[in-house]
């Protein structure tokens, strides 16, 4: 019973700062080269304004991205930026739910961990 509490009190807490306010959480991470990793980081956004994925690209190669909060008449825009002296195209993606956009592999962790959780609580009995 008390990995069940642990796990409800988890999202309890993941979810509780959306509902009480407009207010989204995002992930955030500046505009790095694909082969680049960087720790994402959570950010409120500003009323109004929603989460966004981008990708840049250098003709059909997938070479940058980021992830942040922006005000949803710029989403699904395309942008030209000059980085290193080379022009991408950068594409942005747009989503209205917390923590949207998230890599599928921190989704992934999330939902193992889960999982774990909820399987150690049935196999001791506990629930």
């Amino acid at each position: 019973m008390l990995q069940l509490l642990h796990v409800s009190v988890l999202w309890f807490y993941l979810l509780l700062p959306s509902l009480l306010c407009d207010n989204l959480l995002c992930y955030f991470s500046p505009i790095l080269e694909k082969e680049q990793t960087f720790e994402l980081i959570v950010t409120e956004c500003p009323p109004h304004e929603l989460c966004f994925k981008a990708d840049g690209r250098y003709g059909n190669h997938s070479a940058l991205s980021a992830r942040g909060c922006m005000a949803e008449k710029d989403c699904s825009q395309v942008h030209k930026i000059r980085l290193k002296g080379t022009v991408y195209i950068m594409s942005y993606a747009c989503c209205d739910k917390p923590y949207c956009n998230s890599c599928l592999a921190a989704t992934a962790n999330l939902l193992s961990i889960t999982v774990t959780l909820l399987t150690v609580a049935v196999m001791t009995g506990s629930l």
